[in-house]
């Protein structure tokens, strides 16, 4: 079967059984839009700007098994794509990204909208690639797949030239490929898990702390069947939320520079630390010396051999998949090979309730104002906690994690590694297109939201139904809760001085709006929201703009030493 190289994309996308395609068109990659147009299998979601493009793809896998898959043109469609490609990397997203490319005769020339594609996205890509013959075209995109989605999942980059994609071969689309460098460990060794295992059941003060690896491996119900045989209180990351479910009594809530209390704490001072599909990264830890001051084993279980002793030194390495180190884990204790006494960590859970009892989490409501926390634990009611939430960056991001408590795995999508204002709309519509019929909200705040604002119209588009949760306090609410503790109250450019109204600019897309200003309102408005099923609400809760985020660890301190309310500081 001979065809041209666009044809040979589009097939490898149905062979790869892709549902949706995001992209914008552009001249070099109209060849491979043509071809999409004459077929009906692989569904084409036309977004207002690339960097929605690979946050949509982004969305759509973090919430499925899939690799999601983004489609630019070269020039400045690649280089705005590679906002959301550097998001996908940080938080290891599997991700197809195609791009085109000016003709290969051209490339070096300076042509028109010619970017060094493949050497501007090495840096943040797990593997790209510049085809440079029609023939490579179908193995290139088969090592592209796997490469994404195997090992430490990340984006892959396809970068075509427009003359490549217009040749003729003949098409065979390969079962399998080899890459001879590429060989990801699945299997953890059995001595080190056994060994692992020695030591937590001989700990007196345990602890699992679990990442984004968790939720991508889809291991979260093993590792919560290992956590309640051990009996082992529980941590997530921000990117691990949903990995244990928040309503077990083991659960200790999030960790690091806003965690809990109790979770800082008892990350701070366990004496076995199981880490799980996670990275020690600095927003967790806080001060690296100051965490390794005291004395503890810790086990680290990554696919990533590159992640362990990266920031701190481990003593029980185990490379492999999650998923099958935790089978093994799980049977090992099965079989009785390691016993427990769980009367021995009787104190420590005594220690960890005393540290509960500070109440960490615990807000002043107000009947004059809204402060978001509310919000975000009354759309947690009015949802029963099962929606998708998506967020953007700041102060509304914290809050959610902090407030809507998850219970089952990929049902939290924001940024974690790259911190990246604009995610939450676009991510959102991903999201909804993986879930049809699905409540997906998307708390964000007036910053965040104006970064993609223009996806209104794509969600218009394709008639997405997603509940927007602006949490509106007229600032960058990060930015200016820094400038208020470290910067002597100077809010240098962090207040939105001419704001627009949201209500009816989403009106203005086509959408529902309603501003919310009055505290007794809030759960009124969330039911009308949810309640009109077809329809994209947007919520804007005028917040109050004083509200900080606690606790809080500051920068460059250890996790003990944290800011618990105001009256702290």
């Amino acid at each position: 079967m001979v065809l041209t190289g666009a044809e040979i994309v589009v097939r490898c996308l149905q062979e790869e059984k892709v549902d949706y395609v995001f992209g914008y068109p552009g001249g070099s990659v109209l060849f491979i839009y043509d071809e999409l147009f004459k077929q009906d299998k692989v569904r084409h979601v036309l977004v207002r700007h690339e960097q929605a493009a690979v946050h949509a793809a982004d969305g759509y896998a973090r919430t499925t098994e899939k690799v999601g898959v983004a489609l630019v043109t070269s020039g400045p469609g690649a280089t705005n794509a590679v906002t959301g490609i550097a998001t996908a990397y940080m938080d290891s997203i599997p991700m197809v990204v195609i791009s085109g490319q000016v003709p290969t005769a051209a490339i070096g020339m300076d042509a028109f909208q010619e970017v060094d594609t493949v050497g501007i996205t090495r840096p943040c890509v797990k593997h790209n690639f510049l085809v440079k013959d029609v023939k490579d075209i179908a193995t290139t995109i088969k090592k592209a797949f796997l490469i994404a989605a195997t090992g430490r999942p990340g984006p892959v980059l396809v970068d075509i030239p427009k003359d490549i994609t217009a040749q003729k071969c003949e098409f065979v689309y390969p079962d399998k490929v080899v890459i001879r460098s590429y060989h990801p460990v699945a299997k953890g060794n059995g001595g080190q898990i056994r060994k692992a295992l020695q030591l937590l059941t001989e700990a007196r003060r345990p602890l699992v702390y679990t990442g984004g690896g968790v939720i991508l491996s889809n291991a979260a119900e093993k590792l919560t069947r290992l956590v309640q045989r051990l009996n082992t209180p529980c941590t997530n990351t921000l990117m691990g939320l949903g990995g244990f479910p928040a309503s077990d009594h083991r659960f200790l809530g999030m960790l690091g520079m806003h965690g809990t209390y109790e979770a800082n704490m008892a990350m701070q001072h366990c004496d076995v630390l199981l880490a799980v599909g996670a990275r020690f990264d600095d927003r967790v830890i806080g001060n690296t010396a100051d965490f390794m001051k005291e004395p503890r084993k810790i086990i680290h279980i990554d696919i990533d051999p590159s992640s362990i002793s990266k920031r701190v030194k481990v003593d029980v390495p185990i490379v492999g998949d999650l998923g099958e180190v935790l089978d093994e884990m799980i049977a090992v204790l099965e079989n009785g090979e390691h016993r427990q006494e769980l009367s021995a960590t009787e104190p420590w859970w005594r220690q960890i309730e005393d540290w509960r009892g500070r109440s960490s989490l615990a807000f002043k409501n107000s009947d004059d104002v809204i402060k978001p926390q509310f919000v975000v634990e009354k759309l947690w009611e009015v949802t029963g906690g099962d929606a998708f939430v998506t967020t953007d960056v700041g102060q509304h991001q914290m809050w959610s994690a902090q407030y809507y408590r998850f219970d089952k795995p990929r049902r939290w999508v924001t940024s974690g590694g790259l911190g990246t204002m604009g995610f939450g709309l676009p991510a959102a519509m991903g999201v909804q297109l993986a879930h049809p019929g699905a409540p997906v909200a998307c708390i964000t705040g007036e910053g965040s939201i104006q970064m993609c604002i223009q996806e209104l119209s794509t969600c218009k588009q394709y008639r997405l139904p997603i509940k927007v949760i602006s949490l509106n306090n007229r600032y960058l609410g990060m930015v200016r809760q820094w400038q208020q503790i470290f910067h002597g109250n100077r809010y240098s450019e962090s207040y939105m001085d001419s704001l627009p109204d949201f209500a009816k600019l989403a009106e203005a897309y086509g959408h529902v709006g309603l501003q919310v200003t009055k505290p007794g309102d809030v759960e009124a408005a969330l039911r009308e929201a949810f309640g009109r099923k077809d329809d994209l609400v947007f919520l804007d809760f005028q917040i109050d703009p004083a509200e900080n985020v606690f606790p809080m660890v500051q920068g460059g301190k250890g996790l003990a030493d944290m800011i618990l309310s105001a009256e702290d500081l």
